[in-house]
């Protein structure tokens, strides 16, 4: 890949995760608007661990707190509220996991990198976001997160799985439905993605030893640019969620939904 692939993906990786809009979704529509040859799934995963990355450094403070609740569970320290948190993502995830491994083994994955796919859960997914956002009560925390709340958002997430779904976009749509605000929603979202993100990468261990030089070469720096991107994107869009609604994407994910739907 050229320089300039390279840094066009880690924007729209960087941008879009975090924006309820598809990541997967827009990766794969990269290539078909400005004709660069599909980037494969081996890259895409690289662009989500620099993702990762960005997260576990905004919540540093965050990701500390469940640390503290991994070690409480195996009997060093006491964090009661910390150790139920982490066990509450911990679930969440498993339904991720279980469906990832069903894909990946099944070799469905390449399948699902269709222009009409993403075209339709755009829409589809989009609408439900709105509506979540629009009758959804603002009155959870993260730390106000139950076992049932943390298996609903887990099952929402492992849809994401299927690109123009949304990882964020899905499980802030659960999240605001069990009433969490939508600063929170985000909160408990990208927190989430933190093992659903590191389960992916050890997916494709078996592809990055077949891999080449220089394909390694380009997946590290794709990867360190998609975190800096990754970073702003989360402060802005932390910012944005305190003062507007998510009417803005909703709107977005409507319109590119149609749109690929009529041109393609």
């Amino acid at each position: 890949m050229t320089f300039i692939q390279m840094l066009l993906l880690a924007v729209v990786q960087g941008v879009t995760e975090f924006l309820p809009i598809s990541s997967s979704g827009h990766l794969i529509l990269l290539p078909v608007f400005t004709g660069y040859s599909d980037q494969g799934p081996m890259i895409d995963i690289a662009v989500h661990v620099g993702s990762l990355l960005a997260i576990i450094t905004f919540f540093f403070k965050d990701v500390i707190a469940l640390g503290k609740g991994g070690f409480a569970t195996i009997g060093i320290g006491k964090a009661d509220a910390e150790k139920r948190l982490l066990w509450w993502i911990i679930i969440g995830t498993i339904p991720a996991v279980i469906v990832g491994l069903f894909l990946k083994t099944g070799g469905y994955l390449d399948g699902f990198r269709s222009t009409t796919l993403v075209g339709v859960n755009l829409i589809i997914y989009g609408v439900l976001l709105g509506f979540a956002d629009r009758i959804g009560r603002q009155v959870k925390t993260f730390e106000d997160m139950t076992l049932k709340d943390g298996i609903i958002v887990g099952l929402a997430q492992a849809l994401a799985l299927i690109p123009g779904t949304s990882r964020s976009g899905v499980t802030m749509t659960a999240a605001r439905f069990l009433g969490y605000s939508r600063v929170e929603s985000a909160r408990f979202s990208f927190l989430l993605s933190i093992p659903a993100v590191a389960g992916a990468g050890i997916l494709i261990v078996p592809d990055l030893m077949d891999a080449n030089s220089e394909l390694l070469k380009e997946a590290f720096i794709t990867g360190a640019m998609t975190f800096v991107a990754a970073l702003l994107t989360m402060t802005f869009l932390m910012q944005f969620l305190r003062k507007a609604s998510m009417m803005v994407f909703v709107i977005y994910r409507v319109a590119l939904g149609g749109a690929l739907l009529i041109w393609f």
